[in-house]
Formats: C-alpha cells, structure tokens, sequence
C-alpha cells in the first residue's frame, strides 16, 4: 500500500520487499507510516542525472517551466531547480515534480514562488533524496540499503537532500539502513527533534556522513558505521542536547564537526579512526557568541587521527567550556608529532584530564 494511501488509514507499515529499486523521484515518507524493507536484500538506487539549461524565464508565480533539452526528462521526475542571482549572488535551489508535458514545457506539482531566469544560469537537474520527509512526525525507516549512484549524479549538499532527507520533523527512528555513495550526504535532518539513528551505515558520500542539521533537538547517533565521508557526523547549527555513543568513525576527513551554537551535546564511547585533518574539530564561527560551548568528549578511543604536526582535537574559535575525559589517544603512524588537543587562544575553560596516551 503506498505511504499517502497507509497514513490516511491510520498509518501502518509499508514493506519493501527484496529487490532492486529504481528511483526517478523520491519515496515520499507519511507520519505514522513505518517503511521497513528486506535488509541487504532490499536495494534502492537513484537513476543517473541529467541537468539543462531553462529556455524560457519562469516568474516566481508561475507552475511551469520549459527545458532547453528535454531528453532525460519524465513525466513524475523529482527535479532540482537552481538559480543564482547575477547581482546579490543569492542561491535560490526548488525541489518539484514533473506532472505533465507538453513537448519541452512541464508542469509542476507546486508553483516556484521564486524567479527562475536565464540571466541567472537557472537549470533543472533530476535530483532528489532517496526518501524524503517533510513536516511528518513519528515513523519508522528500517532494514533498506539507499545507493545514491554518486558516479552518475550531480552534487546537491545536504541542505537540501541526502539519502534520507527529513525537514520540520519530528521522533524518526532510523535503523538498520545502509546510506552509500550519494553525491551529497548520507542522511541528513534539518529542524527535526528527537531523531534516533542507529545501528546504521552511512559510507562513501561526497559530503556528511550523518548531519543533524540547524535547529536540531536531542539527537540520538548510535552504534553507526560512519566512512569514508568527507565528515562522519557534522554538528550543523543550534543542535543541542545530542548524543552520540558507540559509533565507529572511520577514514573520513573529520570525524566529528562542532560548531555555530552546537551545546550541551555528549560524545561518548566511540572510536574515531583515521581521520585525514581531525578526529574532533570544534568550528571557529564568528566570535563566542556563535561558538560550540559546553559539550563534553568523554571515554573515546581515538586511533591513528591527523596529519604529521596536526591534532587530534582542534578546538578553534571563542569555544568555551568543553570537557575532554578519559579518552584513549593511540598514534602508530610515526612522524612528527601530533597534538593530543589543540586549543585556540580565544578558547576558555577547555578541561582535559584521565586521557590514556601512547605514540602522541
């Protein structure tokens, strides 16, 4: 039963069985509709993209737009369209569906209620997250593997997609999902409180492993595999009271990114291995009051982390009181010498103590 048809049942379960899935748009996620596939045997790949220029200007009241090109493009496509304005440099970046042709021009699903013009290099691309939800509140996403097809895709950061992208939302749990090879972020949640991931694979996107996004309240991160991302979990804005215990962080550029506003979250029990630049980079954002404060690096294992004269730990910017307890630093690279903790010198109150060393 599609999720639209579930929830106004009630809501219920969807269950995908095993298989591979095609996608031309996003699976649209319903409050209350639980979706919950085959593990490993249920696999989701996006189609590959394909971008045009607008012909014709489309003012911001109107519902349709006409491609340059048109080949590639489906009646029920997702769609990114994107501008940016030649004068003020403003991104302007839609997200629609195509629900009717007529030769080059399409209708959408939604009116722009912005300006696309072809002063402002406006473009439509089939772009999309994998699953997507936006002002639904308490479901499930289990057991599904989500293959973002990053060779064959345009980029599109995880503001706006992702293998699961979730907007105004609120009690998702997450489980048992494998979020691979997008061309953006693994799994991406923007406004969304008491989001649960766990027991997750998020590996070999171009951008964020996991990214609890701006305004994002008591995020749950647990034992997650999180690799080869360029950051594993990315603190976004004003996330506060997050936990993030028993996750494996592995060969990512950073392994955690904290920064603008980012407070009171825990950081427990994981081991961060690998990193290129930083295990744990606390952002410099633009002065104190923007900073990461009062979050607390506790019982970590930290292996094999920064470049030769880099640190483990870059605490940067006016970040204030943060706790760093009883970690486990291990180095068997050789070379220079690495920081076990680098402070900033407009950085206060950073509290360091029970750290376990050896080869730093």
């Amino acid at each position: 039963m599609p999720p639209k048809a579930s929830r106004r049942l009630g809501g219920g379960t969807v269950r995908i069985l095993a298989g591979t899935y095609r996608l031309r748009n996003a699976v649209y996620l319903q409050s209350g509709v639980h979706l919950i596939g085959e593990g490993e045997k249920t696999l989701l790949i996006k189609e590959p993209s394909t971008t045009t220029p607008l012909k014709l200007d489309s003012d911001w009241y109107d519902q349709e737009i006409t491609l340059h090109d048109a080949t590639g493009f489906r009646v029920g496509d997702g769609i990114c369209l994107r501008a940016k304005d030649a004068k003020t440099g403003r991104q302007t970046v839609l997200k629609r569906t195509l629900t009717a042709r007529s030769g080059n021009r399409f209708k959408l699903d939604k009116p722009l209620r912005e300006n696309l013009w072809q002063m402002n290099d406006a473009t439509c691309s089939t772009l999309f997250p994998l699953l997507s939800g936006e002002f639904v509140d308490d479901l499930r996403i289990e057991n599904l593997v989500l293959d973002g097809n990053r060779k064959h895709n345009a980029e599109l950061d995880g503001n706006y997609a992702g293998c699961i992208f979730l907007q105004d939302c609120n009690r998702i749990h997450i489980r048992g999902v494998t979020a691979r090879n997008n061309h953006g972020d693994g799994i991406s949640w923007q406004i969304c409180h008491d989001v649960v991931v766990e027991n997750c694979v998020s590996e070999n996107n171009k951008n964020l492993g996991l990214h609890p996004g701006s305004g994002s309240q008591r995020p749950i991160i647990r034992n997650n595999t999180l690799r080869g991302n360029d950051i594993g979990i990315f603190f976004c804005w004003g996330v506060k009271y997050g936990l993030a215990e028993q996750n494996t962080i592995e060969g990512n550029r950073v392994g955690i990114s904290i920064g603008h506003r980012d407070t009171d979250n825990l950081i427990t029990g994981n081991t961060i291995r690998g990193s290129k630049l930083n295990g744990v980079l606390f952002r410099p954002e633009r002065g104190p009051d923007f900073a990461g404060h009062r979050n607390r690096i506790e019982r970590n294992t930290f292996i094999d982390n920064a470049p030769e004269g880099g640190a483990v730990i870059d605490i940067q910017g006016g970040t204030e009181s943060i706790t760093i307890r009883d970690n486990t630093f291990t180095e068997n690279r050789g070379g220079k010498k690495r920081d076990l903790v680098k402070k900033g010198p407009e950085t206060k109150q950073i509290v360091v103590e029970g750290s376990q060393v050896k080869g730093l």
